[in-house]
C-alpha cells in the first residue's frame, strides 16, 4: 500500500493506493482522485512547461529572448528529460502566436509543444 497526495484539485486528498488489490484507491473525495491514484502508480504523466530561445523580435518585444511553451496534454513522466533535450534544441523566429505548435508529436506521444505567449 502506498500513500500519495492527490494534485488534481486544491483539496490535496491523502490517497492510499493498494497495488496488491488491483490498485484500489481510498481517501479520495471524488472520482478524479481515484483515477489519479491509479494512474500515478501505473503510468504517471505530467504537463511539461519550459521556455525556448526566440530571435527576430520586433522593437516592441526586443527585450524578449525566450518564449514560454508547454505540452498541450500530458506526457509520461519518464520522458521528461528527453523532451527537455528536444525543447532545448529549438530556436523560434518571431513572430510567434499563442498556440503555435513548436514541436509536433514530441517523442511520438501524440502531444504537441505549443507557445504560450505571443512574441512580435
Amino acid at each position: 500500500m502506498q500513500e500519495i497526495i492527490c494534485i488534481v484539485c486544491p483539496k490535496g486528498c491523502h490517497l492510499m493506493v493498494d497495488e496488491e488489490n488491483d490498485f484500489a484507491v481510498t481517501g479520495s473525495a471524488c472520482e478524479k482522485g481515484i483515477d489519479y491514484g491509479r494512474n500515478e502508480l501505473q503510468n504517471p504523466v505530467r504537463v511539461l512547461t519550459s521556455t525556448v530561445r526566440v530571435s527576430g523580435c520586433s522593437e516592441e518585444d526586443s527585450d524578449i529572448v525566450r518564449c514560454p511553451v508547454r505540452t498541450d496534454g500530458s506526457i509520461p513522466k519518464d520522458l521528461m528529460f528527453d523532451a527537455m533535450k528536444q525543447i532545448d534544441a529549438v530556436e523560434l523566429v518571431a513572430p510567434v502566436e499563442v498556440g503555435d505548435v513548436v514541436i509536433p508529436d514530441i517523442l511520438g506521444t501524440g502531444v504537441d509543444i505549443i507557445a504560450t505567449r505571443t512574441v512580435k
